[in-house]
């Protein structure tokens, strides 16, 4: 199976797991300048050189051997469940990618047939019900996660926990793992573990947020999005989550953790 999802600078600085919706973009960015003093040009996830990636294959060997050996810091960012979801839907399912289209093609059409989701269409300002589209688009999220119906799930609402897991099943081991919510200090306690070619002050670079302006504003506080049934579909789906990355279940208003990450608990727990 190998390291899916595993990025890693041409110098070997520094290793990362790539968490979908959680500032992958910003650290790829960050990544990219500590090696080469500038930022790529144009959506990090693009990049075919000058950062290896797991999913180009001559990359493989090389971020396998770092790995495996432990050579470099080996870092992943987590996100609250509740932001993430609410997140993947206004970026995967509401918006338009950055190729001008929907997201996998005949996804949408299809939760629109299936699961009486509404979307809304750009030309007119995205208008419709978010809260009820949205808690629609959770029973389909839950659907795909535990049975695979209709599809298998998508890599933007699959559990954190197990992207993560991949790394620590076939040999890798985290040296940090840091919530999005407190993206500077996170990352910057990466960068001050590791030695880069080019100083980074995580402080003052721009962010990167390429799902930004996909879709429609969130209109409404992110605890409306949640009532009871739809806090139960997100616990079923996340239990893992918000237990070993320590974020609050029961009070999807408050987004930050309510407790510090014990990597050994990570590693036990998702090394089965």
């Amino acid at each position: 199976m190998g390291f899916p999802g595993t990025w890693m600078t041409e110098s070997e600085s520094m290793v990362y797991r790539v968490v979908p919706k959680c500032a992958c973009s910003s650290i790829g960015q960050i990544m990219y300048y500590s090696d080469h003093g500038e930022f790529f040009d144009g959506d990090i996830h693009d990049a075919t050189g000058k950062l290896h990636k797991w999913a180009i294959e001559a990359s493989q060997p090389k971020i396998e051997q770092n790995v495996t050996s432990h050579k470099s810091y080996a870092f992943t960012c987590v996100r609250n469940p509740y932001g993430r979801i609410l997140s993947s839907f206004f970026d995967k399912i509401c918006g338009i990618q950055r190729n001008g289209k929907r997201y996998r093609g005949n996804l949408v059409p299809l939760l629109v047939q299936k699961y009486g989701i509404e979307v809304g269409d750009p030309e007119t300002g995205f208008e419709f019900d978010q809260i009820e589209s949205f808690r629609r688009f959770l029973l389909f999220a839950r659907d795909t996660i535990r049975w695979k119906r209709p599809m298998d799930p998508d890599i933007h609402w699959s559990a954190m926990s197990g992207h993560i897991s991949t790394f620590i099943v076939n040999g890798g081991r985290y040296d940090n793992i840091f919530f999005t919510e407190t993206f500077n200090d996170g990352m910057q306690s990466v960068m001050d573990a590791v030695e880069t070619k080019h100083a980074v002050d995580v402080a003052t670079i721009p962010r990167f947020n390429e799902s930004e302006g996909h879709g429609p504003k969130r209109l409404h506080p992110i605890e409306d999005y949640f009532d009871d049934l739809s806090m139960h579909l997100v616990y079923e789906i996340y239990k893992r989550d918000f237990n070993l990355f320590k974020y609050d279940f029961d009070n999807p208003a408050n987004k930050m953790p309510i407790g510090e990450i014990d990597l050994d608990e990570v590693h036990a727990k998702l090394g089965d």
